[in-house]
């Protein structure tokens, strides 16, 4: 007997399967699931990605025989399907999401971007690129990008550096360690992100026989873990010790189902809530909400953070728009605390960390406060009533109409506020938008807020706003995506998939021609006359510079050309009808564009961000901007490392 044949042999006594590789990753998925507080759900809910030669006869094979209950999206660009998956994640609230595949070469590094994107918001998502030819025989083949010094460097492992879990497969037995590895990142709540298993083209197609224990069904928990009570009481003493306390919430609040914590903790000690991007909307809708914090942040907010004594931020990565590049928090006794699932986030900027469940972490130290009988100083309210008024007049007057100009992107963003209710979710991540929603958006008639703004990935929303809706059918009301005219043009094709699968999102385009969010920031470190590149402009015969008229482009009709409802709106009026008729609109998407005044922005609230600006240039402007650009820096702070009074 043969080698071959005594392996044949023994097989057909074991209890296996004999799978492809492509075979046994689509029976395995189907089968795994997460749960979350009781709550179970399939943890892969499908396929989104686009078929070359490198997954098309070992991936796609796979789905198509095996893919009993494993829906395959067409994506239209590889990026848009690894957003996709990251805005079901956000639907799901972490515990679900997509798996995403390519072909080799392009395909496969297209994704890269959607996988930072992932990885800094902490989404989990699956991507399962194509690789080059394991056996080498055929070196090189096509779109093989050769190294030649590393023989086994191949173009995917550029997604190192952006993923949370990376492996290849070399053999198809690694599958029985890597794949129970993918799901156990992807349902941890401190490791998820990006997780990437390279599939060489002929690895696909290799066969195996797998154990019968391999495809048994298989729940993943995800736990609350709590805190340390060394932890908990160090952070009780230091907060019980501030008089003018102020809490940042995080998009973690969110994930970890902790809004009513977080409002009882704030409600019973009277301390106001800020939010970054992530957690816009997860805290309290009273009077001891702030809004938006930083840079894009509301006035009333900031000034109470600049003098806070304690700062309890709560599921957050602290990026520097939130805290305007570390000039913020100005308190020179300032003592922060930081509640995080994860120990790298938590000892961010010498805080104190509570590593923990936030919801738990919050229950605890409002029960052991209150034991101590712990307020804030008696005057705190009206200084909270007075910011809280400072950036109701401020919105006030952005809200106005101003002679001579169109309607403002402020007007259109609180249209569409006072539209969406409890029932809609809203999706946007770069732009303009950002600011309006983060500063000016009121969150009380409890729409779902999903920003992206860690990576600000323009061409993320539209197909994040996809995988919502796929991530959450049961949404009774519509998903709305947010962008400006620049993110419509680098992204705007997975509106055909969205056609194809009978899906309705609702797309609000701001159009203001071009790239405006960034003319100011140009002329804020460079005077007038320093906006550049920024403008969707004919390029000047004289000048031969992009500085000509502007360049006329019907959005909406492209969108219609895709199949989509489709409107365009020059007046608050055309605006608000579009958004009436577009609820008439089913099993398609539906686009409104609404052509806004160029260059009117929300009132600037003064705060500090830090970019690079040019140490010598012969514009007065330039020299001017960069000077005071250096006097913001000079207002940076370290925060060294916050202890318990009793411990210093």
């Amino acid at each position: 007997m043969s080698s071959i044949d005594a392996v044949a042999t023994r097989a057909e006594t074991r209890n296996v399967r004999r799978r492809t590789v492509a075979q046994a990753i689509v029976e395995f998925l189907q089968v795994q699931y997460s749960e979350y507080d009781g709550e179970r759900r399939r943890l892969i809910g499908g396929m989104y990605g686009i078929f070359g030669h490198g997954n098309s006869v070992g991936l796609a094979q796979g789905i198509n025989e095996y893919g009993t209950d494993f829906p395959f999206y067409q994506a239209k660009n590889e990026q848009s399907a690894v957003h996709a998956a990251a805005g079901y994640a956000k639907a799901a609230n972490r515990t679900a999401t997509l798996a995403c595949t390519a072909s080799a070469g392009p395909g496969s590094t297209n994704m890269i971007s959607g996988a930072s994107t992932a990885t800094t918001n902490r989404l989990p998502v699956l991507l399962f690129p194509a690789d080059i030819i394991n056996n080498r025989l055929g070196d090189p083949v096509l779109q093989q990008i050769e190294h030649p010094v590393e023989r086994d460097v191949s173009a995917n492992d550029c997604f190192r550096p952006v993923s949370r879990y990376f492996d290849r497969i070399t053999h198809p037995a690694q599958l029985l360690s890597t794949l129970p590895e993918a799901m156990r990142v992807l349902t941890d709540p401190v490791d998820t992100g990006a997780v990437v298993v390279c599939l060489p083209q002929d690895m696909q197609g290799a066969e195996y026989d797998y154990p019968e224990e391999f495809f048994t069904p298989r729940v993943w928990h995800i736990r609350r873990r709590l805190a340390a009570e060394e932890e908990l009481a160090g952070a009780a003493e230091i907060i019980s010790a501030a008089k003018r306390p102020i809490i940042v919430a995080g998009g973690g609040v969110r994930y970890s189902k902790a809004q009513t914590e977080l409002e009882q903790f704030s409600s019973t000690f009277g301390i106001p809530v800020t939010e970054t991007y992530a957690g816009k909307g997860a805290g309290p809708v009273n009077e001891l909400g702030l809004g938006g914090l930083g840079v894009t942040g509301t006035v009333g907010a900031n000034k109470l953070a600049r003098d806070a004594d304690c700062v309890i931020t709560v599921g957050t990565r602290l990026q520097d728009f939130v805290t305007a590049s570390h000039t913020l928090f100005q308190n020179p006794e300032v003592n922060i605390v930081n509640l995080n699932v994860g120990a790298f986030d938590a000892h961010k900027m010498g805080a104190f960390p509570v590593i923990g469940d936030a919801k738990r972490s919050l229950a605890a130290l409002t029960e052991s406060l209150t034991a101590q009988g712990y307020s804030v100083y008696g005057g705190y309210g009206a200084d909270i009533d007075a910011a809280r008024a400072q950036t109701a007049a401020n919105l006030e007057h952005d809200l106005q109409d101003f002679a001579d100009e169109q309607m403002s992107q402020a007007q259109v963003i609180e249209k569409l506020n006072r539209k969406l209710t409890n029932e809609d979710a809203l999706v946007l991540g770069s732009g303009g938008v950002v600011e309006g929603v983060h500063k000016a958006w009121d969150p009380s008639n409890g729409a779902e807020i999903h920003f992206e703004y860690a990576n600000s990935c323009m061409g993320h929303e539209i197909p994040a706003g996809i995988g919502y809706r796929l991530g959450q059918p049961e949404l009774p009301g519509d998903v709305y995506v947010l962008i400006g005219d620049g993110t419509y043009f680098m992204q705007p094709t997975e509106l055909v998939t969205a056609v194809q699968e009978r899906k309705k999102i609702v797309v609000v385009v701001i159009d203001n021609s071009g790239h405006q969010c960034i003319w100011p920031l140009q002329v804020s470190k460079g005077g007038e006359g320093s906006e550049f590149g920024t403008q969707l402009r004919h390029r000047g015969a004289e000048s031969g510079r992009l500085d000509g008229d502007i360049v006329p482009v019907n959005i909406a009709e492209n969108a219609a050309s895709f199949g989509c409802a489709a409107w365009s709106t020059n007046t608050l009026e055309e605006f608000e009808a579009a958004l009436a008729a577009a609820d008439e609109v089913e099993g398609r998407p539906a686009v409104i564009v609404a052509h806004v005044e160029p260059y009117r922005y929300l009132t600037g609230n003064g705060e500090f961000w830090d970019v690079g600006v040019p140490m010598t240039s012969g514009r007065s402007g330039s020299v001017e901007g960069t000077r005071k650009h250096l006097e913001g820096r000079a207002r940076q702070r370290f925060y060294g490392a916050t202890t318990p009074p009793s411990t210093k």
